[in-house]
């Protein structure tokens, strides 16, 4: 049975969906990473760029955010013909120091900021109201090419001219007049939201969207059979009163997510290598320009030949790092380097078998195919950061590279530097070193020590800390006796 499992007690609000018994979403909301999809801004142009045909538009957050052309309002209410506006610069569009309405369509990530659109989308429960669209569009997932072409119909019999309506799968269930009332409610709200930007004297919020609860309701329609468990009940009966889906309240003294074995999953997302059936196993390497995912067979061996343990561990990858895409909310660019496959058949079954795990991934995927030297390429849709990066700082000590430098890397870079003070008038010559580049530094019975001390005519004296890294600092030269006594007491 599917479930749904949300965790609302906490600040960090979480949610799981589980079929046939694995964990195959989760959705994770922290204060300090909430998404800012669907939130709307006035935003001022900072700035023009025509080569680009894009403005940078500041909106009161840390990073301005990037707008095309063609996801201006101005452009897209222009009475002209396509052929001709797209042959015009932006700039005739839309000038700098103008305060404009935004939306968030996708999320700031590294140093990019966010992505906006001037075609701001109020959605409801049935409809996705336009102000500005000037279009008609029906959800693909209503089947029957009769009833999509009915609701277009009404569309465009209720809608304004310069307004645009997206009909949601939940409205197969509605009544025409719902529709209407619904699109009544959206175009007062869409006036309330004018009102407050005009009440604004700069940059900043309008309207801020609940993308968590908005996920989780989205999840629910999906939902054919199955139950929803939440341990909060406030949520409970506002999710009662939208849904006609089982919802059940959790009392348990442990957390929800540990009660339901998520937390293993949630830890498994966060590891650079996840095993699989049998002993093989997945790397994964995230960068910000594109995800690396290598597959190794580990202990798996099989039973008769090496084709069939490679072909097997294959499958068993593809099932599962479609999943982890999923979990970690990878997007981008991603490369997954299977075990070599000699035959072509071998090739195509695994692209078939990784077609068919894509399939229910609702972000939109492109699978390009395997390259020459037998790497799976494909694109996912980001729209927010993956949860290595909302749930994950950049390491202190390497600074996200994943190495830090070894002791007798530093002990040898210790040494030229020592080497470098010859000559010098003083005595000696105080470092403070981590133990183990102090060790490499000195050798077996200080051998190494003695002739750096002769060779530069100076006495080494060491002061010992322990720190996450190895790592050393010259601390000062002068004379002996003084050194010893500050050492002493560093």
């Amino acid at each position: 049975m599917d479930r749904l499992v949300v965790n609302y007690v906490s600040r960090e609000r979480r949610a799981a969906c589980i079929i046939n018994g694995k964990v195959e979403k989760l959705f994770i909301d922290q204060p300090k990473q909430q998404s800012t999809v669907g939130n709307i801004y006035l935003g001022t142009v900072a700035k023009v760029m025509p080569g680009l045909n894009a403005a940078f538009v500041e909106i009161g957050e840390e990073q301005s955010g990037f707008l095309h052309r063609d996801k201006l309002a101005s452009y897209a209410g222009s009475g002209e013909e396509r052929q001709f506006k797209d042959k015009r610069s932006i700039s005739s569009y839309v000038h700098q120091g103008e305060k404009i309405l935004v939306q968030v369509e996708k999320e700031a990530t590294g140093t990019k900021g966010p992505r906006l659109s001037g075609l701001i989308e109020f959605p409801g429960d049935s409809i996705i109201y336009l102000p500005e669209g000037r279009y008609v569009a029906v959800s693909k997932k209503i089947d029957h090419p009769a009833a999509r072409e009915k609701w277009r119909q009404l569309g465009y019999l209720i809608k304004e001219e310069r307004e645009g309506l997206i009909f949601r799968t939940s409205c197969e269930n509605k009544q025409e007049h719902e529709i209407r009332e619904e699109l009544d409610k959206l175009r007062h709200d869409y006036n309330s939201l004018l009102r407050s930007a005009k009440a604004l004297k700069k940059p900043g919020k309008v309207f801020e969207a609940d993308s968590f609860v908005e996920d989780i309701l989205e999840e629910m329609k999906k939902m054919a059979a199955g139950e929803v468990i939440v341990d909060d009940l406030n949520v409970k009966r506002m999710l009662q009163q939208k849904s006609s889906i089982p919802i059940h309240l959790y009392n348990g003294k442990e957390n929800i997510f540990a009660a339901h074995k998520i937390e293993a999953e949630i830890e498994k997302a966060l590891k650079r290598i996840v095993w699989i059936e049998n002993g093989a196993y997945l790397i994964f390497d995230e960068a910000e320009a594109l995800t690396v995912i290598d597959v190794n067979t580990g202990k798996y061996t099989g039973k008769h030949d090496r084709r069939e343990t490679v072909l097997k561990t294959n499958e068993w990858a593809a099932e599962e790092a479609a999943r982890q895409i999923r979990l970690r909310d990878i997007g981008g660019m991603i490369l997954i380097d299977f075990i070599d496959m000699k035959e072509e058949g071998d090739r195509k079954q695994i692209l078939s078998k990784m077609e068919s795990a894509l399939k229910k991934d609702e972000r939109r995927t492109n699978l390009i195919g395997f390259t020459p030297l037998g790497i799976l390429q494909l694109t996912r849709k980001k729209t927010k950061p993956a949860i290595t990066e909302s749930l994950t700082k950049r390491c202190q000590v390497c600074e996200g590279a994943g190495w830090v430098l070894s002791a007798e890397t530093i002990a040898f870079r210790m040494e030229r530097e020592l080497w470098e003070l010859r000559g010098r008038e003083h005595e000696a010559v105080w470092v403070e070193a981590s133990k183990e580049v102090g060790e490499v530094f000195s050798g077996e019975n200080s051998i190494h020590k003695k002739r750096i001390e002769d060779s530069i005519g100076m006495k080494v004296i060491f002061t010992f800390r322990e720190d996450c890294k190895p790592f050393y600092e010259i601390r000062q030269l002068g004379q002996a006796k003084d050194l010893k006594a500050k050492a002493g007491r560093g």
